[in-house]
């Protein structure tokens, strides 16, 4: 055969071999699991008996969809379209539920694979509506609870929940990944624990939390998580009955964002949360507390931005986070709450907004700032820091003096006065204090009740009357 013959036959078959692969991704292939037909790529959920209509209940189809999956292992698809459970999903081991969603989705308009469940309604220790079992994870789905009301916030289960079959004592979850994940309306998010489980990865979820968003527990080997984002614009648009003032009111009232309990080092990275009660908060459950460290975090509009009532003694790296907190609540960016006796350092971090401190250190422990910024767009009685109990080092950091004039998102120039209130005050119970080589924008003011277990050096005068 000529040399154009061969080319000839190899472009032909090529071409038969895209039919073929165009005919396995279309779900053309896939059966019923009963007929016994091999099931090589993927198991969609139609062929199984769901509808896309936001009427018919999917429930038991996924589950059969995922149950026939668990036998090897494999895909189970989520075609475009708008799937109604009334019921919750048991993800068996080796079986990873995808939708189409190649990234997180905007709040609108309604496309792409969604799933609506509305199990549990005013039941928060329900069932929750996807239960994670080891090696599994869920990607490329927008998750939108249709019976919730921002006229009526109801509570609702955990949305995910990875942990080990609850009826297998030996068994634990190892290897869960929660992916391209968007959250219109949760109630609670995602959460781990309370058994033990480890190298969860849960990256690049987006949308609105209303209670919980994250809650970690009992993670025995470093979990990860990044690029999370919660935000109350993902339930404020109409195509999903949304309202932004509703909503934004009720997540700053309610909405405790990122939860840590027992973690053997947590890796943090990118995340963020608009707005919240509380955006990251370390608690001690039953199993213990958290260490780890935190990267690129952010909290905005909150009536606290992070809070430590309880860490262990390695405590928190916080690197390169912003924070802004509300005149709501407590109104304060950092609080280290009474009894906390371990380790929290931060470095690189910026501290903003209209509130009544930028930092209370109540706890036993360290608390470390180095090149921080700090500021306050309100004329407050208080101190930025306010130390006490414990031990503190402030270093190379800034205390400004923000225009009450100043427009969000841009700077001011002009020159009304600036209230700069008290940058440090240490109290009588603080152990020690180290306050080294910061500057303000009328100087450092530093009141100290501690005499000379204090070491206080190198700072920018203060000079209220003078600008700089």
């Amino acid at each position: 055969m000529g040399q154009h013959g061969g080319r000839f036959l190899r472009v032909a078959s090529a071409q038969v071999m895209f039919a073929g692969l165009l005919a396995v991704f279309s779900g053309a292939f896939l059966t019923h699991a009963e007929t016994g037909k091999r099931q090589d790529v993927a198991f969609n959920i139609r062929s199984f008996g769901a509808v896309p209509d936001g009427v018919t209940d999917n429930t038991l189809a996924i589950q059969r969809a995922i149950d026939a999956a668990s036998k090897r292992g494999g895909v189970v698809l989520v075609p475009v379209g708008r799937w109604l459970c009334r019921g919750h999903l048991d993800l068996k081991m080796g079986v990873h539920l995808k939708g189409m969603n190649e990234a997180p989705q905007s709040w609108e308009p309604q496309t792409g694979s969604i799933l609506e469940p509305t199990e549990g309604r005013s039941k928060e220790d329900a069932p929750a509506f996807i239960e994670m079992r080891s090696s599994t994870s869920v990607a490329g789905l927008t998750i939108y609870y249709p019976e919730q009301t921002v006229d009526d916030i109801q509570p609702y289960p955990w949305t995910i929940y990875m942990r080990a079959n609850p009826g297998n004592p030996k068994e634990v979850v190892f290897d869960t990944t929660v992916e391209n994940l968007t959250l219109i309306n949760s109630y609670n998010g995602i959460r781990t624990g309370p058994g033990e489980n480890g190298r969860h990865r849960i990256m690049s979820v987006y949308g609105c939390v209303l209670r919980r968003g994250i809650f970690v527990d009992w993670t025995g080997d470093i979990g990860r998580l990044e690029n999370v984002q919660f935000h109350s614009h993902f339930w404020a648009s109409a195509a999903f009955h949304g309202d932004w003032n509703k909503v934004f009111t009720y997540m700053q009232q309610n909405l405790e964002a990122f939860v840590f309990g027992r973690s053997d080092w947590e890796y943090v990275t990118n995340t963020f949360v608009f707005p919240a009660k509380i955006g990251y908060r370390f608690i001690r459950t039953e199993n213990g507390t958290t260490n780890g460290q935190f990267l690129g975090i952010g909290a905005d509009a909150t009536a606290t931005a992070l809070q430590v009532d309880a860490v262990q003694p390695q405590g928190l790296l916080i690197t390169n986070a912003e924070f802004n907190s509300h005149k709501v609540g407590k109104s304060t960016q950092v609080i280290i709450s009474p009894g906390a006796a371990g380790n929290v350092r931060f470095v690189n971090s910026g501290f903003w907004g209209p509130v009544d401190h930028n930092a209370i250190l109540g706890g036993d422990g360290f608390v470390s700032f180095s090149s921080c910024y700090f500021s306050n767009d309100l004329a407050s009685d208080g101190a930025a820091i306010e130390v006490e109990r414990g031990k503190v080092q402030i270093e190379n950091s800034t205390f400004d003096a923000v225009s009450p004039k100043r427009q969000p998102g841009h700077s001011y120039t002009g020159n009304d006065p600036r209230p700069q209130q008290t940058s440090i005050h240490i109290g009588p119970e603080a152990k020690n204090a180290i306050i080294l080589g910061n500057n303000g924008y009328f100087g450092v003011s530093i009141k100290n009740e501690i005499g000379d277990r204090a070491i206080i050096s190198n700072n920018e005068p203060y000079r209220p009357d003078t600008a700089n």
